[in-house]
């Protein structure tokens, strides 16, 4: 079966610092992928290169199909994407934040089949008249990936979702995550908790830009010496600091 996500040897230098070294991954269709490392191991720019936001600077990455660097415009069509800043409008409404989405992806105002149906799948209803500034942490986040949703994308980037968002509100989000990939939705997603990090079906662990360790979250534990994953994470944050 073809990847929907495939690398090889991807790389991103900024000057003379490289954030990104031969990075080589392949992620299948259905599949909760998780990038796992400290700041600055390369998380956010390996995401922003697989979104057509950054060219790579060696190796090729094909993203639904397409080349991040020769189509970046047929990835954005193909993918949603959600960041930790939720790119939320705090005084519009969260519907007027639905319409404004849908707007951009081009689906029709008078079509409301695929806005009620993701306002029902994110349990969206009712909240559809407060205003963001007036929601949170976690309504905010669901209407991010309600907006996110919209254009029913084979493909789902998240950077640090749910970063300061309360347990409840993850565990609700996580259980909608996995329903979206029962559903044959690709996931990728950058996380520094490690109860979610164990509920990705695969890891790769970035460290200074490489990956040092890539399977299933007892894998990845054993490849970089911990008894758990967090064990691990700890060892690797220490390591960096060094």
């Amino acid at each position: 079966m073809t990847p929907v996500i495939e690398t090889h040897d991807l790389a991103r230098r900024f000057g003379p610092h490289i954030a990104v070294q031969h990075l080589t991954l392949s992620i299948a269709r259905g599949e909760v992928f998780g990038l796992l490392g400290p700041n600055g191991s390369g998380k956010t720019t390996t995401i922003r290169m697989l979104c057509g936001l950054l060219e790579p600077s060696d190796g090729w990455a094909r993203v639904a199909g397409y080349d991040v660097a020769t189509a970046p415009d047929q990835i954005k069509l193909r993918i949603g994407y959600m960041s930790q800043r939720f790119g939320l409008y705090e005084d519009l409404t969260a519907v007027e934040n639905l319409e404004f989405y849908a707007g951009i992806y081009g689906i029709p105002r008078r079509d409301r089949t695929r806005l009620d149906a993701v306002v029902s799948f994110i349990g969206l209803g009712g909240r559809l008249t407060q205003r963001v500034r007036e929601l949170s942490g976690g309504w905010r986040q669901r209407l991010a990936l309600a907006c996110a949703l919209l254009h029913q994308p084979p493909v789902l980037f998240l950077d640090e979702p749910t970063a300061g968002v309360d347990p409840a509100a993850r565990r609700k989000f996580w259980n909608a995550i996995h329903e979206l990939a029962g559903q044959g939705t690709t996931v990728l997603v950058t996380t520094h908790y490690m109860d979610e990090a164990e509920r990705c079906d695969r890891l790769a662990m970035l460290s200074n830009g490489h990956l040092i360790a890539l399977g299933s979250p007892a894998d990845v534990a054993a490849q970089v010496g911990g008894a758990t994953l967090e064990d691990a994470f700890i060892a690797l944050q220490g390591r960096d600091e060094l």
